[in-house]
């Protein structure tokens, strides 16, 4: 009778037994859950799309880059791709073997790449700009392999110069994403660049893709193209003979050249020495500095870089001498102090004296004696442009110096514009005064100067120069002039004809006759550059 009793005791109990351990499994269950949803909901939300998701950029072709005949190409993008991968989709026992394979092909560290194909990440990128004959061999081995997930491969572009060192300080070049760093591509970048698109994929657990129904791919926008006012053949020929004549000269800073066409602004030319290899901006441009390149910091070799990468025109101030003549010159004649041909009007005898300074003639041992302004710019006797600055007068002369635009700076379309240094007109006294009136004792640019004579070559129209004349769009072809901007009216157009046949007289018969030569390029005699 006991027996039973005690049987039914043992079956309760084990019954109960039984429903504890239900219930602790059911509470850890519930428990865990609740960790995972409120917890760490968010974090294996996101492992979970960064392994199903293949999210990748595709970049646009940047713009091309025409000189101005449209003819020569001066930047083109060719096609390359690039080799990313997505860890999460590698299987673990592939790893090892893909990180080898891809550090074989593209010449890379193995643990490097390694570490890259075993990280906890949705993309790493393996190499970038890669010839498509690599990257045919890496999918060749993939599929040898059927490896079919987690390796990428897309089309990119690579930025190419064709004419290497044509104009090099003018162009720029672009960083390793494609960016603009430096002259045209830097300035004009948000033309050039481009929109990036995108491919979206989504893949199951294992990595496979699932289906073309579930993949979302924005097609890139290529840039758009320039058309720049540089001319190919004349931008040529003034490299050649800058390059010989700082040579022949051994002009240890270098030297520029400007070629303006002064009806619209457009610089058909503008070189400066020494220039470097846009396709190599980073190497040594000399022979010199090849032979100790490996031996310079990295401080030396930047600074090396930048001196060569900058665009003088443009940039670095000089006295400009007696070229500035002209400016007075003109000054002079529309204020009506003077005229081109009065005989006799100035007498040169050697030198001025102003405030107690006495200033040179650069002839002073056999003086120019009598002389017409036309003589006088002829001879570049510096007394009689001394004489004409001091009967304009301060006020005069710096309002001359402001219509000329030479108190501010052009405005090209290149980045990296230096300005004048001029004293401020309420500091400038008279003998400030008369060195400024033969162009010394104050720095201007190269391309301020070319600017202010364009306009007298303008009928006095003073022009904003330009590098950039056509922007053709990519989507349409059409094509949108860049603006030919007349800035201001620095004299008349009859003073302007005045100081023009006078400059004439200057390489005729003055002391720049050597400059006429019938052995020059047809583009130096033509009176519009």
């Amino acid at each position: 009778m006991l027996e039973p009793i005690a049987s039914k005791i043992s079956t309760k109990k084990r019954m109960r037994t039984v429903l504890f351990i239900t219930f602790l499994i059911f509470t850890i269950l519930i428990g865990r859950i609740g960790y995972l949803q409120m917890i760490q909901g968010g974090e294996l939300s996101t492992m979970a799309y960064e392994q199903q998701t293949l999210n990748r950029n595709i970049n646009p072709k940047r713009g091309t880059i025409y000189d101005a005949t449209g003819e020569h190409i001066l930047a083109v993008s060719s096609t390359v791709e690039t080799v990313t991968v997505n860890p999460g989709n590698i299987a673990k026992e592939n790893k090892e073997k893909v990180a080898k394979k891809l550090s074989e092909l593209f010449e890379l560290e193995y643990e490097s790449t390694l570490k890259k194909v075993s990280k906890r990440s949705s993309i790493e990128t393996i190499a970038k700009k890669v010839e498509k004959e690599k990257t045919d061999e890496l999918r060749i081995w993939l599929e040898e392999n059927e490896i079919r997930s987690g390796v990428n491969i897309d089309e990119d572009t690579k930025r190419y110069y064709p004419s290497n060192t044509l104009a090099s300080q003018i162009i720029g070049f672009c960083g390793s994403d494609n960016q603009g760093l430096d002259g045209i591509e830097a300035k004009y970048e948000t033309e050039l660049a481009g929109t990036k698109g995108s491919i979206k994929r989504h893949t199951d657990a294992k990595g496979a893709e699932i289906g073309e129904e579930g993949e979302q791919y924005v097609s890139a926008i290529d840039g758009n193209d320039l058309i720049l006012s540089i001319d190919y053949n004349i931008q040529s020929i003034v490299e050649k003979y800058l390059e010989e004549a700082c040579i022949d000269n051994k002009c240890t800073d270098g030297g520029n050249v400007i070629a303006m066409n002064p009806k619209t602004g457009d610089v058909l030319a503008m070189a400066t020495y020494p220039n470097y290899n846009l396709n190599e901006p980073y190497a040594a441009y000399t022979e010199e500095l090849q032979g100790i390149w490996g031996t310079l910091e990295q401080g030396e070799k930047t600074k090396n870089l930048q001196a060569v990468w900058r665009n003088k025109a443009i940039a670095d101030t000089y006295e400009p001498g007696s070229t500035f003549k002209t400016i007075t010159a003109s000054a002079a004649l529309e204020e009506g102090i003077t005229d081109t041909d009065n005989s006799g009007e100035f007498s040169c005898t050697g030198g001025i004296e102003v405030a107690g300074v006495r200033i040179k003639c650069w002839r002073y041992y056999r003086p120019h004696g009598a002389e017409s302004l036309r003589q006088a710019l002829m001879n570049s006797c510096n007394p009689v442009f001394i004489g004409l600055g001091q009967k304009l007068g301060v006020h005069t002369y710096y309002g001359y110096l402001q219509k000329f635009g030479l108190l501010s700076k052009t405005g090209i379309d290149l980045p990296g514009e230096g300005g004048s240094i001029f004293l401020k007109e309420e500091k400038a006294g008279p003998v400030e005064l008369a060195t400024i009136s033969f162009g010394q004792r104050f720095e201007i640019t190269p391309i301020q100067l070319v600017t202010a004579v364009s306009s007298i070559a303008n009928g006095g129209n003073l022009v904003q120069p330009r590098i950039v004349k056509q922007i053709v769009d990519s989507q349409t072809g059409e094509k949108r002039d860049v603006e030919v901007k007349v800035k201001g009216q620095s004299i008349s157009k009859g003073t302007a004809e005045k100081v023009l046949s006078m400059m004439e007289s200057v390489v005729a018969e003055g002391t720049r006759k050597k400059c006429k030569s019938s052995r020059l390029p047809n583009w130096r005699k033509n009176r519009n550059i």
